[in-house]
């Protein structure tokens, strides 16, 4: 089959490669009918996330059609359309059961692409192991692309908006406005926010946040004006989705007595972290790695019913061979994109 492979920082190509084989009872194969690139792809793409291995395959956004079964599948048959979260857990432990896949008992949580555990989704056909637990059928009412954003760009921005205390009444801030950070706005009006400060360096990304109803920053004076505008109070929730320490410090600087910064930007391996402000403000810091299956219910009837748009966050459309032009794209921010969809 043909899919996207790392070689080297700066190095994914379109390349033949193993045709994927189901090996246990519990598998099924699916054939890729879409997928997407996640910013967090871009850590593979920059190297950040050493390989072991020469060459692997990447990517952990896909739907699909069911291929095969195996023996001891009992949810889906072939022909069903599937959402493959991506998180990876076994489907058979307590945590898993409730949703908390990153707490998995039997090996912990994986993810396809990512720690070469499993290859990647931007490829023609996949194994999905456990697969009554980790491929779920397209619900009715959810197109192609909603039922993508669901595998995980959409629970990933739900879940930094979770753990950052949102809720009725809460002043908001959102750092970084990819795809995950205006479904981040989106989220947080949709928790009760009473006002959401949208912030990063590009205008077109604060333009498309304004749009959906927040306060558009830009980071160098975005301190300046949430203090002014909140009488120094400062906010209550911080999402910061970028994953770089200068936007976690500007996170922890626009927090308040007792508020909470919710951090999903992955990028960091360390952090200096500012303990004296944190202790002056009772600051609750939680990194967080998001379970796709522990809201995906609760998501997937929040988009079905028009409380949520994850799919204007499309941009771009592109051959899954075209993918190597689409991760330069991505990378450089260019013609005004958020989100690209490959197609095998």
């Amino acid at each position: 089959m043909k899919g996207l492979a790392y070689h080297g920082p700066g190095d994914i190509r379109y390349e033949s490669l193993p045709d994927p084989k189901a090996v246990d009872k519990r598998d099924a194969l699916i054939k890729i009918t879409s997928c997407s690139i996640c910013g967090s792809d871009l850590h593979i793409l920059h190297g950040h996330m050493p390989a072991s291995e020469e060459c692997y395959s990447v990517g952990h956004e896909a739907v699909g059609e069911v291929m095969e079964v195996g023996s001891a599948v009992t949810t889906l048959r072939a022909g069903d359309k599937v959402m493959i979260p991506g998180s990876v857990g076994c489907g058979a432990c307590r945590p898993c059961y409730e949703g908390l896949v990153n707490k998995c008992e039997n090996g912990g949580v994986r993810v396809y692409g990512i720690g070469r555990g499993l290859p990647g989704c931007q490829s023609e056909a996949i194994v999905v192991p456990a697969a009554d637990f980790n491929a779920i059928k397209v619900p009715e009412g959810i197109t192609e692309d909603q039922a993508l954003m669901l595998t995980d760009s959409l629970p990933t921005a739900h879940i930094g908006c979770y753990n950052a205390d949102i809720g009725p009444g809460k002043s908001v801030g959102i750092i970084g406005l990819g795809p995950i950070g205006l479904n981040a706005v989106e989220i947080a009006m949709v928790m009760g926010a009473s006002v959401v400060y949208a912030i990063d360096l590009i205008p077109e990304r604060r333009a498309a946040a304004a749009k959906l109803g927040a306060i558009p920053l830009d980071p160098a004076n975005a301190v300046e004006a949430v203090r002014e505008a909140t009488k120094g109070r400062m906010l209550d929730c911080t999402v910061e989705v970028v994953g770089i320490a200068p936007t976690t410090d500007l996170a922890i600087a626009l927090a308040g007595q007792q508020s909470t910064v919710s951090v999903i930007g992955a990028g960091l391996p360390r952090y200096d972290f500012p303990m004296v402000d944190a202790f002056r403000k009772g600051l609750t810091f939680r990194p967080s790695i998001c379970s796709v299956q522990r809201f995906l219910p609760e998501l997937t009837e929040l988009v079905r019913t028009g409380h949520l748009h994850p799919e204007q966050q499309i941009t771009h459309r592109m051959s899954l061979s075209e993918g190597t032009e689409a991760y330069r794209m991505f990378d450089k921010r260019e013609d005004g994109v958020l989100k690209v969809v490959l197609k095998p």
